[in-house]
């Protein structure tokens, strides 16, 4: 089979790709086939800096200055585009990540509608006015940019979680650098060239390329303001702590076990619905997906009878084919969730082997099939590790109260889902559960652009979620501005503390 020269993948500077030279590169593939499709620049911190430099310099010399109308015309621009062209970046991100086109074409539309909910910043922005205060004094309060920002996205959403971020810090006034994973990196660059293209000055968008290196550098740089970070657990308590410690402004997402809690009076077949789909959709690597389905008997048999032909009606392969779900990232990450399948003696059983599944693709793709296991509980690798691929466990609980306790004992609070149709039962469970987001009915209640998204627990560091006004407010700081104009019947000289009169 003939192989391409893999492409060069580079940084995006002031509008335009890095001319220099790499002294070190990432291999970039197409999870679908194997093969490698792209060589990836990885920035030196001097780079980093340099970058920072120029991001800083943009915000000074215009766009912390530049007003709300014609940030929103860039917004509305922007917007207009991303709509135009999301097939084109769905197909960059199925070529890199792996998930169907249809799955790819959903995630961007998603980070469309944080595009939208940002073009709306002049009125997110309005402070707040009293008039006469105290005699002839008034007060108001402003928002106000903070300079540059960074935003350090994960692998399994390439588009949309930099747009979680990116707009609403853009319409806020600031500049921004993205550091995007190395195993999908060109979902960004599209995306950045579409910023370029809806009239955003040079520099206040930049793409920055790298691992470690990179993301020390940002952190470290005494001119990036704030910090925006996904990814697994540990990585975001890192970023969460180096952050602070250098005085920056951090929001870190971090990692789940997301558990969706069926009860015996639920809709089984709505269940088992969501269950396939929340489980295996992207292949299982969503920090939303359902991973712990916890079943109260007996309801258990039958739920689990109704998911298990569901999961045999599902077509694996290469997403661009029309199938039902793709393969995963890397080679490295499939074979570790693959690892979970070989149950050690403990009462767990594998019910359906995605390893010994066929698939509909060419070459040596990174494939793993729905895998179903039951009779898992707390202390297996199974329960309590993020998996993040294609493997749904079943556990089995006597009652809403042992589900309720397991839910939150669990270290993680991402996202949770009750099924019933007891709405006494749902109402209880939302009010209960210790987790930041909560579906009744529904597997994967991501919240709508106009709130925020935002887990509880080990799923979260710092004070504020991802988009919505908590996002307006952490790209913004507060200013309040007590106001008197000239008056003659205010002189003197008074030492004591101002009291309103």
């Amino acid at each position: 089979m003939f192989v391409s020269s893999p492409q060069r993948i580079t940084h995006l500077i002031a509008g335009s790709p890095w001319e220099g030279t790499a002294e070190r590169t990432s291999p970039v593939y197409n999870p679908a086939t194997g093969e490698q499709t792209g060589a990836l620049d990885l920035a030196s911190a001097a780079l980093v800096d340099d970058v920072v430099a120029t991001a800083k310099a943009a915000w000074v010399a215009e766009w912390q200055h530049t007003s709300l109308t014609r940030r929103t015309q860039v917004l509305f621009k922007f917007r207009e585009l991303l709509n135009e062209r999301k097939e084109e970046i769905a197909a960059v991100i199925t070529a890199e990540h792996g998930k169907v086109l249809s799955d790819a074409i959903g995630e961007v539309t998603r980070g469309l509608e944080v595009a939208e909910f940002a073009c709306g910043i002049p009125h997110l922005l309005k402070g707040g006015f009293s008039e006469n205060v105290s005699t002839k004094v008034d007060v108001y309060s402003i928002r106000q940019s903070l300079g540059v920002v960074a935003v350090i996205s994960p692998f399994n959403f390439p588009a949309m979680v930099p747009l979680w971020f990116v707009p609403i810090a853009i319409a806020c006034g600031n500049a921004v650098i993205i550091k995007p994973s190395e195993k999908d990196p060109s979902a960004v660059n599209a995306v950045a060239a579409l910023w370029k293209e809806a009239g955003l000055p040079d520099g206040i968008l930049n793409v920055v390329h790298g691992d470690k290196e990179a993301v020390d550098a940002l952190l470290d740089n005494p001119d990036v303001r704030a910090v925006s970070f996904v990814g697994s657990t540990p990585i975001a308590k890192y970023v969460y702590e180096r952050g602070t410690a250098n005085g920056k402004r951090v929001q870190a997402l971090g990692g789940a076990k997301n558990h969706m809690l069926v009860l015996p009076d639920a809709d089984l077949d709505l269940a088992a619905d969501a269950a396939v789909n929340a489980g295996f959709g992207s292949a299982g690597e969503r920090c939303m997906a359902i991973s712990a389905l916890v079943a109260v008997e007996p309801v258990a048999d039958p739920l689990i009878e109704k998911i298990k032909d569901r999961m045999g009606k599902l077509v694996t392969g290469d997403g661009t084919r029309g199938t039902d779900m793709g393969p995963l990232v890397t080679k490295a990450h499939r074979d570790k969730v693959a690892s979970y399948l070989d149950v050690e003696d403990g009462g767990a059983e594998v019910l359906v082997d995605g390893r010994e599944a066929d698939f509909d693709a060419d070459g040596d793709g990174f494939f793993l099939a729905p895998s179903l296991i039951d009779k898992v509980a707390p202390g297996m690798p199974q329960y309590d590790d993020e998996i993040f691929g294609p493997v749904l466990s079943v556990v089995r609980v006597a009652s809403y109260d042992e589900g309720l306790k397991l839910i939150n004992d669990s270290p993680f609070g991402n996202g949770t889902a009750i099924f019933t149709n007891d709405g006494g039962a749902a109402r209880r469970f939302q009010n209960e559960v210790e987790v930041g987001m909560v579906g009744i009915n529904v597997p994967i209640p991501v919240p709508m652009a106009y709130f925020s998204f935002g887990g509880w627990k080990a799923s979260l560091f710092g004070d504020s979620h991802a988009h919505g006004m908590e996002g307006v407010h952490f790209f913004t700081r507060g200013k309040v501005v007590t106001s008197r104009w000239l008056d003659p019947s205010h002189g003197g000289l008074n030492l004591g503390f101002p009291q309103n009169v």
